[in-house]
């Protein structure tokens, strides 16, 4: 989400609000799918998260009774189009065999913390033998 004329307090404001009741829903329901996300506020706010399948987010964004549905379509019916308030949403779906997260130093983030982390060791010391090839 992006304000792009934060100004405009109150349509920035209806979308920004409606992320922790989503996000709350998200983390007490376990069968929704979404296994973390890390957020970024400023200007540009950011969430990131990660989901079992496209098809347990797709099935939260249409449900009717989790807190997704209304929001989005008040944002489409108040806002899109306006200029006043940005949305943004990408979704990549890859084979967990064609990836990898490195880590050092860091603490659990990212798909480590939103699934598991194994440690680098001997035979898993580069990106080629980490993936299999």
């Amino acid at each position: 989400m992006r304000a792009n004329r934060w100004w405009k307090l109150a349509k920035t404001f209806r979308t920004v609000a409606a992320m922790p009741r989503m996000l709350n829903h998200l983390a007490t329901t376990s069968d929704a799918g979404m296994l973390g996300f890390h957020q970024w506020l400023g200007r540009t706010t950011i969430l990131l998260s990660y989901w079992e399948s496209p098809e347990h987010l797709h099935r939260f964004a249409a449900d009717r009774a989790a807190p997704h549905l209304a929001p989005w379509r008040a944002f489409m019916k108040e806002t899109a189009g306006t200029g006043d308030v940005g949305i943004w949403h990408e979704t990549y779906q890859i084979s967990a065999k064609d990836q990898e997260t490195v880590y050092t130093d860091m603490p659990a983030f990212g798909l480590a913390a939103a699934t598991r982390r194994v440690a680098v060791g001997p035979g898993t010391g580069t990106a080629r033998q980490r993936l299999g090839r």
